[in-house]
């Protein structure tokens, strides 16, 4: 292991994931979440089928034991990813970004309902330390309902990524119980290829010329984003999961600074502090779990003979 190099992979990751956000951001006045979900999972295709390539893991890639779960995974994590795109019309980028951070809560709940993970009083009260986070910085939203139209949006815009963390968290179970058979190279690369068909099915809903400034941008979106998921998956070879887990939260750092520089965006100190709950509950979930897997491991080491 190199931990070091795994958290810099990490790092590059969340980077490349919030400058992928930001040029989605930049074209989401013009170009329909469902446009710009298409060029990302498109573009991101050659990158990842290179990647695979060079590890030898093509033909692992393009090989699966259950065909519709990777549509199902598909299916919802296209839903996840459209959501947030489209919520990046409405509402600052760091907003956004602290929003998303409710899918890791959301997946120890869905754990527990569905695949009967056993969850104690620890994870559950961090779970709702997160909640309590989500629910400050979308207080001001909510009120705003009834406000102008600009405000309505925003409200509107909050909702949406709050049902794409949903998704994404959802998601995640679906992996959970896909890498039981599916190798992890396969789940990448076949919801690029599903998001990529089920984006083509948001055309009727109105797509639009890009000018090529904003074309420049979406094909910058697919292989930033590629780029990305490399990254990502590379980081977690080099370095335990609970060791790098955490720096997904320096997300926070780059889309506040580049929606200061870029869109001139200044975050409120009710969505700071929101975020810090969220972030604080989030880590305390991952030095659980990760403490959790010690005993686990323990445990089965002295089931072995000898042991």
């Amino acid at each position: 292991m190199q931990p070091l190099r795994g958290i810099a992979y990490k790092l590059t990751a969340v980077m490349c994931f919030i400058v992928m956000q930001a040029l989605v951001k930049w074209v989401s006045t013009d170009i329909p979440a469902g446009e710009a979900v298409f060029f990302r999972s498109l573009l991101a295709l050659p990158i990842i089928i290179v990647w695979l390539a060079m590890r030898g893991d093509l033909r692992t890639g393009l090989r699966v034991a259950n065909p519709m779960s990777h549509v199902w995974r598909g299916f919802i994590g296209t839903i996840a990813m459209g959501s947030m795109f489209a919520g990046l019309a409405f509402l600052p980028l760091p907003e956004v970004t602290a929003l998303t951070y409710a899918m890791p809560l959301l997946v120890v709940i869905f754990a527990a309902m569905f695949l009967d993970e056993r969850v104690g009083v620890f994870r559950l009260g961090a779970v709702a330390l997160g909640l309590f986070g989500v629910l400050i910085i979308l207080a001001p939203r909510l009120t705003a309902l009834e406000g102008d139209t600009v405000k309505t949006m925003e409200a509107i815009g909050a909702m949406i990524v709050l049902f794409g963390a949903v998704c994404g968290a959802l998601a995640q179970i679906f992996i959970r119980k896909m890498v039981q058979t599916e190798e992890v190279s396969a789940i990448v690369f076949w919801f690029s290829c599903t998001s990529t068909l089920m984006a083509l099915l948001t055309i009727p809903f109105g797509w639009a010329m890009p000018t090529p400034m904003q074309f420049a941008a979406l094909i910058l979106t697919g292989l930033v984003g590629g780029i990305g998921q490399i990254f990502l998956t590379s980081s977690y070879r080099y370095a335990d999961a609970s060791l790098v887990a955490p720096f997904d939260y320096a997300s926070m750092l780059f889309a506040i600074l580049i929606g200061y520089f870029i869109f001139a965006e200044v975050p409120t100190l009710q969505m700071l502090l929101g975020a810090a709950l969220i972030i604080l509950a989030g880590i305390a979930i991952i030095l659980r779990e990760r403490h959790l897997g010690i005993r686990r491991e323990k445990a089965r080491q002295a089931k072995l003979p000898g042991g």
